[in-house]
C-alpha cells in the first residue's frame, strides 16, 4: 500500500509504506535503480507502530524527512486501530531521531515547504468519510482545509509554530499539495487542482474529470496528475506568477 513519495539525492526515492494488518507501516528508501534495493528508514514512533503515513517531503537544509500520518489504513479497513493520534512527524537521518512537530489536526494528508522551507503547509482531509477520498461529508469536523505553519529552527532542531488557516477547498477536499519556485500553492481537490498565491488568495483551478488526489511537477510547467483511476498530463503556461493563462490536458 505505498502511498507519497519524494525525491532524495540522487539515486533514492523516500516512500511512504501504508502497510495492511501484517506488515507494518513507515517510510522506506527505494533506489530508482537496478535491483531497486528498499531500506527501511522509521516505522515507529517511541515504540508504537504509525498508522498509515500518507505524504512525504525531504527538507533540503538539513535532509531531514517530514512526514503525515492519518488514520486512513484503519477507516479503509487494511491496518489495526491506531495506537498513535493523527500527527505530523520529522525525522532526523543523521542522529536516527524522531519527533511528532504538529498535532491537533484530524486525517493530516499532504505537505510541503515553501521554496524558502520558512512555510510548511499541510492539507486536513478530515471531511472524507467511508472508504474513498472523494466521499465528501459537511457532517465531518475539521472541514477540508489547508494549514499554514511558521518553521522555527533552534539548536539545530525545527519546530512549528503559528499554526493558521491559509485556504478552504470548495470543491471535495485538499490532498496532496506542491508549492512552485514563485510560493503559489497547489492542490488536489474535487475538481481538480487548485491554485492559491502565498496569501491564499484563489488564483484559478486546472480542471480535472474526476478530481485529483496527487500530481507531481515536471519541467517547464508540465504537471503528471494522479486521480483515483486515470492519469493525467497537463502543461502550464503563466504569463506572471499570478497569472494563469492556459492549461492544455490530455489523458495518459
Amino acid at each position: 500500500m505505498p502511498n507519497g513519495g519524494f525525491k532524495y539525492g540522487s539515486d533514492r526515492i523516500q516512500l511512504c509504506v501504508q502497510g495492511d494488518m501484517n506488515m507494518p507501516s513507515g517510510i522506506v528508501a527505494v533506489s530508482t535503480s537496478p535491483p531497486y534495493d528498499v531500506e527501511q528508514v522509521v516505522n515507529s514512533y517511541h515504540g508504537r507502530p504509525f498508522s498509515s503515513p500518507n505524504d512525504v517531503v525531504v527538507s533540503a537544509n538539513d535532509g531531514s524527512i517530514w512526514f503525515t500520518d492519518p488514520p486512513y489504513g484503519y477507516n479503509q479497513g487494511f491496518r489495526p486501530p491506531p495506537e498513535l493520534p493523527p500527527q505530523v512527524y520529522r525525522f532526523d537521518g543523521r542522529d536516527g531521531s524522531i519527533r511528532a512537530v504538529a498535532d491537533g489536526l484530524t486525517k493530516p494528508n499532504g505537505l510541503c515547504f515553501s521554496p524558502d522551507e520558512g512555510t510548511l503547509y499541510i492539507t486536513d482531509t478530515a471531511c472524507i468519510s467511508g472508504r474513498s477520498w472523494a466521499t465528501f461529508s459537511p457532517a465531518q469536523p475539521g472541514g477540508a482545509h489547508i494549514y499554514a505553519y511558521t518553521v522555527l529552527r533552534i539548536s539545530g532542531q525545527s519546530f512549528l509554530i503559528n499554526k493558521r488557516l491559509f485556504a478552504h477547498a470548495d470543491n471535495g477536499v485538499p490532498d496532496g499539495i506542491k508549492c512552485d519556485s514563485h510560493g503559489n500553492v497547489y492542490s488536489g481537490c474535487g475538481d481538480g487542482i487548485h491554485v492559491w498565491n502565498h496569501g491564499g488568495v484563489l488564483l484559478g483551478k486546472i480542471l480535472v474529470e474526476g478530481g485529483v488526489a496527487n500530481f507531481c511537477f515536471g519541467e517547464e510547467g508540465e504537471f503528471f496528475i494522479g486521480g483515483e483511476t486515470k492519469l493525467w498530463y497537463a502543461r502550464l503556461r503563466a504569463r506572471s506568477a499570478r497569472t494563469i493563462t492556459s492549461v492544455l490536458g490530455q489523458r495518459l
